[in-house]
């Protein structure tokens, strides 16, 4: 296998991976900061280094010092740590990694809105004639609660939900859906609770009431109607240019 040169991990980076490929042997150095609070207090910096699949050393933030996991590596090990340029670098990616904790906790891992889509769709085989899909995507964290409400009150039966699924981004999408049947002037109502929500989020589907039903049914005969005196009086006119021009026998285009 050809040989291939050792690729520097990036310091600023949270996660870092480096491998080394040389005839049959594998090396891999594994950079991460870990964290937990928004300030960044508890953040570790971490650097590992394997030989083929085996940890042989690894600098600890907590401990401040490299660790050799071998009687040759702890020799090493021993080496870098008298080294105080090696020391002051590795203080530089400790600071580093508090830094960029606390910008990635704040900018990326804020509460975040969910996007929400009503809407309904075709069921193949059910009880019910119709069924309704409240989507939620795009938020974070992931804990969301959905609930549907039928004029107020909420609805228990004919609900199914899925899991909060990944997005492979940080962010969340959930859908969850009720099998209904229409009922004239019933109120519908998806509810969404989240941490970016000060006070829960409601999006209404309303039922078309019969005179509603019968506006629509009038108008689409209207213009049905309209339609078609139209085309009757197109015909009409037509007919009557033909018999102009062959009174006066002229050529029609």
């Amino acid at each position: 296998m050809e040989d291939k040169q050792t690729k520097k991990c990036p310091p600023h980076q949270l996660i870092s991976v480096c491998i080394i490929l040389a005839d049959a042997l594998y090396g891999q150095a594994l950079v991460r900061c870990q964290f937990s609070s928004p300030d960044g207090h508890d953040a570790v910096y971490l650097e590992q280094y394997y030989f083929n699949k085996i940890l042989v050393f690894q600098y600890n933030s907590t401990l401040g010092k490299m660790i050799g996991y071998t009687k040759k590596a702890q020799e090493s090990a021993d080496v870098f740590n008298r080294d105080i340029r090696f020391i002051n670098l590795e203080i530089q990616r400790t600071e580093r990694c508090k830094r960029n904790s606390r910008q990635v906790y704040n900018g990326l891992l804020n509460s975040v809105e969910p996007y929400v889509k009503l809407r309904s769709v075709e069921t193949a085989s059910s009880k019910h004639p119709g069924m309704l899909v409240c989507s939620a995507y795009g938020f974070y964290p992931k804990q969301i609660r959905v609930t549907w409400l039928r004029n107020g009150k909420e609805v228990t039966s004919d609900v199914t939900s899925t899991e909060e699924l990944s997005n492979g981004n940080w962010l969340y999408q959930t859908h969850s859906y009720l099998e209904y049947t229409p009922i004239n002037g019933e109120k519908i109502t998806c509810m969404v609770e989240h941490a970016s929500l000060m006070e829960p989020k409601f999006y209404d589907l309303e039922s078309t009431s019969d005179s509603g039903m019968n506006k629509i049914a009038v108008g689409i005969a209207g213009l049905l109607l309209g339609l078609l005196f139209s085309a009757a009086g197109m015909i009409y006119y037509k007919t009557s240019a033909g018999e102009r021009c062959n009174q006066i026998k002229i050529r029609c285009g």
